[in-house]
């Protein structure tokens, strides 16, 4: 028997392997992509192995998504970034294919090595891979094209750029409803690529035409859109354009669009503001708690916390409060046990008095719910209603009286130090309570021991080390409004803005909002002075 060449045996073994009728064998040889690179060597990998994956891609679908997800790491075994071009031709054969999961992970790692190329090597290799899959002729193509502009669009040049614009406004109009699907999905990551005039302009009137689609699953993705689009607009921008639209979708005729309007809107609220999110989306969220389709008021039901905490405690008593109770004696049992699991939730947003004289009896009678998930999940959730109406609580405001009673100096030696130990509790019902005292003591304490001993505690608790509950974080927030009156303005502005700026910047909307209301209150405290 002839000898085999030994440079050539890696090759020589994976196409037998790939040619193997055990698709356990062929799924095992793709696996071993990076082992086989490594014995050809850098050169050889480009040009002998890379080829012939790119001309190997009629095989299962298993097999291809292995080969995709490969591709994305390989760029350290042809070279390095100088050479990652050479990885898209496979790539793109991978995104045409008609298994959908085959396209994503192309797609994904296309994506990957895309953030590692030269922005030269993107203008002359990956652009043009993303226009010849926009203008494919097969679906699956441009499919596939709608979620690489954003890794095209920031090194494209001006002409190139507006090209890709108009490229991705005809994918929204594509007569296939895929294609148009994969394009509202994608908008939000693509525009925020896109400068802002252009934003206004083309990215606006493609997310337009996305609204007013025909098929329903185009406009629930755009839905996500809303809140993708809000946060790269300007306020007033997004009042005149986003607000309608989501005003629009929770009156949609398609029950699973107004799903996804309430399983998101109360992250709507933070793009629109406060004053919009009063006049227009309280009402749209009502509407949507009393939907006809239990699978939207089920999500409605679910978000009802969140929601409330984005509200002041008048207006969730007022408005919402009324169709919680509807709620909790629903036909569906899943709608109770949707609410069941965030209705304790409510209790610190409210305040003591309509816990105790609304909410109290709605807890009661989901307890004697006949379905043992709609117990189980108020049950599970009652240490929610401690934070209002409890030995916590009432151990705060006779701290407060006694600090009253006994003077400031009295205070600051007997209870400051006990409230300083117990700050870093690693239960965080602890420190949401020593957070309490401490903005129940600091009048009584006066301005001068307020700051030297507890403001230092305070930003310590903003960044919440210990386990990081978004709860504490809003609370900060909170306090330190609630203490803005009593400090000088030097420490206001030195101290106590910072700590607020940084909060606005948190990923939770809930701190993010509570921080920008406490921003407010310094800005009109200064200008006030």
């Amino acid at each position: 028997m002839a000898m085999i060449d030994e440079p050539l045996y890696p090759i020589a073994i994976l196409i037998d392997e790939l040619k193997n009728e055990d698709i356990q064998l062929r799924l095992n040889s793709i696996r071993r992509l990076s082992t086989i690179a490594r014995a050809l060597g850098e050169e050889r990998t480009r040009k002998e192995l890379i080829p012939f994956l790119s001309e190997n891609n009629d095989d299962d679908d298993e097999v291809l998504l292995a080969m995709a997800e490969e591709l994305g790491v390989f760029v350290p075994y042809i070279g390095g970034v100088e050479f990652a071009y050479v990885l898209l031709p496979p790539l793109e054969t991978l995104c045409i294919v008609e298994e959908t999961c085959v396209r994503d992970k192309a797609v994904e790692s296309l994506c990957r090595i895309g953030t590692q190329m030269k922005e030269s090597d993107i203008v002359e290799w990956f652009i043009p891979l993303v226009k010849r899959l926009a203008g494919g002729e097969w679906f699956t193509a441009r499919v596939s094209s709608c979620g690489l502009f954003h890794i095209a669009y920031p090194s494209a040049t001006e002409l190139f750029k507006a090209e890709l614009r108009s490229m991705y406004g005809q994918l929204c109009q594509d007569d296939m409803p895929m294609v148009r699907r994969s394009a509202a999905s994608n908008l939000g990551k693509f525009a925020a690529t896109v400068e802002a005039n252009n934003l206004k302009t083309d990215i606006m009137s493609i997310f337009e035409d996305l609204t007013r689609d025909d098929q329903d699953s185009v406009r629930l993705l755009a839905v996500e859109g809303c809140a993708a689009l809000g946060k790269l607009l300007e306020p007033q921008d997004c009042v005149a354009h986003i607000l309608p639209v989501i005003v629009n979708f929770s009156q949609d005729k398609s029950w699973r669009v107004r799903y996804m309007v309430a399983n998101q809107l109360y992250e709507l609220c933070e793009a629109v503001g406060p004053e919009p999110t009063c006049s227009d989306l309280v009402p749209a969220y009502v509407r949507l708690l009393r939907d006809n389709e239990a699978e939207v008021r089920i999500a409605a039901a679910g978000k009802v916390t969140k929601f409330c905490r984005i509200l002041n405690p008048h207006l969730a008593i007022q408005h919402i409060l009324p169709c919680v109770k509807e709620l909790s004696s629903d036909s569906s049992q899943h709608v109770r046990s949707a609410l069941a699991s965030v209705i304790m939730g409510m209790a610190p947003v409210l305040g003591k008095d309509a816990t105790i004289e609304e909410l109290l009896p709605i807890f009661l009678s989901l307890l004697k719910d006949e379905f043992p998930d709609v117990r189980l999940n108020i049950i599970s959730k009652l240490d929610q209603v401690n934070q209002v109406f409890s030995i916590r609580e009432a151990a705060a405001n006779n701290l407060k009286r006694l600090a009253e009673e006994f003077g400031p100096e009295w205070a600051m030696q007997n209870i400051v130090p006990q409230l300083l130990e117990k700050i870093s509790n690693p239960h965080y019902l602890h420190r949401m309570t020593i957070l309490q005292s401490i903005s129940l003591l600091a009048p009584v304490l006066g301005s001068e021991s307020t700051c030297q001993k507890l403001l230092p505690v305070i930003i310590t608790a903003s960044k919440d080390s210990i386990c990081r509950v978004p709860n504490i974080k809003f609370n900060v927030a909170k306090v330190l409004q609630s203490l803005i009156p009593i400090f000088d303005h030097s420490v206001v502005e030195q101290a106590v803005r910072p700590c607020l700026v940084e909060l606005s910047e948190d990923p939770d909307v809930d701190v993010r909002y509570f921080a920008s209301q406490a921003i407010q209150t310094c800005d009109s405290v200064m200008m006030s002075s």
